[in-house]
């Protein structure tokens, strides 16, 4: 492949139709999951108000797998996606397993969300066969990403837009339940009921433990806006802008909602399964909004099943064009979209549906299918983390002259990886849990075997030749213009 060839190519990245708007609200799509409206009831039951805690602590620690992720992104405008700077900076092996690894944890991620589609669908029309939502769900996904870039944007916009007024709406409800003094079989709406049923730890520490394992699930999509780098408007304002409001987030979406939730109603009346955001409507008396959470909800997971799909063809897309995958998934079609890439990923979210008719059980297929997601998420960040060590070690001229530097430095990095390992070991808790994790190697296994034959093909080799060079090329700008404010400093 001839190095115009590649740069015709990489030019629809170029492009950087996502405004700013754009990427905001794909952040903020990212951080508000499935995980939130269909696993936090299971999360509330297991750790009962200490999930508050769960939650502001997965998300202060993946604050700085952000910010580590920013400043690489940032230091050299060349890189597409966090694959690209850890082949550049950990080795072609890195780009290799961090690519495909997240592709991967986006298809699993997308079979959970048409699993959780199907489930939802079954709840609003109970006659309706499991699969045509599933399948409806892949084909209206598809059409919608083989457009241009821009108009992912603009679904994606909408999408989170929904979200945010959904839980905007239940915060508010809320509100006026609990200062109306609203009673209900369980009692009456207040805050008390964060701490008069048994405590902030209800279920003391290992009960604690287990609300990490749901939770984490949650926060998936969370680096979404890294594999939107190399589309994004002035991606040096816009993508500290989508960073930096990451906290603010995880306060309003995830904290705020939970006090709700569980002020209104007792944490001891969630149960797994089911969404406490409905349930907080029906108990209002507000069937019409009780449905409509449930319209949300499925908009929710299209919305992350559309992310899945936009990041895991733009992965694909990247790894074939520096060797790591077959040369067909680099094709573009005249919308200057990945089709083939596309193709590959719709065709393997329909394993969600054949998934669901072979467990038969929507709620441990979608268990299941989470924590080995998980898992694999827990990589890709660490991988990121890794490659921030070694920026700092072999180009410290960079972060000298960055404007947009991790806090904490090489010290917080470790914290956070003790915080992983923890993470690991919580899923060791639980049975469930503990199967998914033990069977996640098997992918890494596969990985590793595919390294190993296809690091010698000179295929492989010349594509990856290119990419170093424009990289290289392009790092000697950076430099050159890094050296310079040192020497005005």
């Amino acid at each position: 492949m001839t190095t115009e060839t590649v740069t015709s190519q990489q030019t629809p990245h170029l492009e950087r139709q996502l405004s700013n708007r754009h990427i905001q609200l794909i952040a903020i799509g990212g951080a508000i999951g499935t995980g939130l409206f269909m696993g936090s009831g299971k999360t509330i039951s297991a750790a009962g108000p200490s999930v508050i805690f769960v939650y502001m602590i997965i998300g202060f620690m993946l604050f700085f797998v952000m910010r580590a992720m920013g400043e690489l992104l940032l230091s050299n405008l060349n890189y597409k996606s966090f694959s690209d700077f850890a082949a550049d900076l950990l080795g072609p092996w890195a780009g290799f397993f961090t690519g495909w690894t997240y592709w991967f944890c986006w298809v699993i991620t997308g079979i959970a969300d048409v699993i959780a589609i199907a489930g939802y669908s079954k709840e609003l029309w109970p006659a309706l066969p499991l699969w045509i939502p599933g399948l409806a769900t892949v084909a209206i996904l598809l059409l919608l990403n083989l457009t241009t870039v821009k108009a992912f944007g603009e679904t994606e916009f909408w999408f989170a837009l929904i979200k945010i007024i959904a839980i905007a709406a239940l915060i508010v409800v809320g509100l006026f339940m609990i200062f109306s003094g609203f009673q209900s079989d369980a009692g009456p709406a207040t805050f008390t009921n964060l701490w008069s049923h048994g405590g902030f730890f209800p279920n003391e520490f290992m009960g604690f433990v287990a609300g990490f394992q749901i939770a984490v699930f949650a926060f998936v999509g969370i680096e979404l806006v890294g594999t939107t780098a190399a589309e994004a408007k002035d991606p040096e304002k816009n993508l500290p802008k989508a960073i930096n409001s990451i906290p603010i987030r995880v306060l309003l979406f995830y904290v705020g909602a939970l006090i709700i939730l569980m002020s209104v109603t007792p944490w001891t009346q969630f149960q797994a399964g089911h969404s406490p955001f409905i349930a907080m409507f029906s108990l209002a008396g507000l069937g019409a909004a009780a449905t409509m959470v449930n319209l949300v909800v499925l908009s929710s997971a299209m919305s992350s099943a559309n992310s899945g799909i936009y990041s895991t063809s733009r992965m694909v897309y990247g790894l074939a064009q520096e060797g790591d995958a077959p040369s067909v998934f680099s094709a573009l079609s005249r919308r200057k979209v990945p089709q083939n890439a596309l193709f590959l990923s719709c065709v393997l979210l329909l394993s969600g549906v054949v998934l669901m008719y072979a467990g038969q059980d929507i709620g441990k297929a979608f268990d299941m299918v989470t924590t080995v997601s998980a898992v694999c998420f827990v990589f890709v960040w660490s991988i990121i983390l890794a490659s921030y060590i070694a920026f700092r070690r072999r180009r410290p001229h960079l972060h000298e002259a960055s404007k947009y530097r991790m806090p904490g430095g090489v010290p917080m990095v470790w914290v956070v990886f003790a915080f992983f390992a923890f993470v690991l070991w919580t899923l060791t808790t639980q049975p469930d849990t503990l199967t998914a994790l033990l069977v996640t190697p098997v992918w890494f296994i596969l990985l590793g075997a595919a390294w190993l034959v296809l690091r010698r093909r000179p295929a492989h080799l010349a594509r990856y030749a290119t990419f170093q060079a424009e990289l290289t090329q392009d790092l000697e700008q950076e430099s050159a213009t890094a050296r310079e404010i040192g020497k005005v400093k």
